[in-house]
């Protein structure tokens, strides 16, 4: 059974770092990718960044991310981390861990099976 617990969380101040942590447990052999999603009060369930589990890294970010999220992952730990820069209040969500299958990372939500509970971020102006 896949187990994904996410951490790292917290209120911060825009223009703010954080750094998200997701432990995986229980993958089967089909797991290659990894993925972060974020989740808005009235909003769809949208990808943030996703990285392919191997030897060389291959990442997908949203537009509304790039240059700001690095994704990155350590094999050895299973261990998948976000690492947020310049923060803004919109950037404020519930961000959940995700596994799949897929061979190429992708950002939607609907192909990936596994999903951790979640870690709040919330950036104040």
């Amino acid at each position: 059974q896949v187990q994904l617990v996410e951490s790292g969380g917290g209120s911060v101040q825009a223009g703010g770092s954080l750094r998200l942590s997701c432990a995986g447990s229980g993958y089967p052999g089909s797991i290659n990718c990894m993925a972060w999603f974020r989740q808005a009060p009235g909003k769809e369930r949208e990808g943030v960044a996703a990285i392919i589990m191997g030897v060389y890294d291959r990442t997908a970010y949203a537009d509304s991310v790039k240059g700001r999220f690095t994704i990155s992952k350590d094999n050895a730990k299973n261990i998948l981390y976000l690492q947020m820069t310049s923060l803004k209040p919109e950037d404020t969500a519930m961000y959940y861990c995700a596994s799949s299958g897929r061979v190429v990372p992708g950002l939607a939500a609907s192909d990936y099976p596994y999903w951790g509970q979640g870690t709040q971020v919330t950036v104040s102006s």
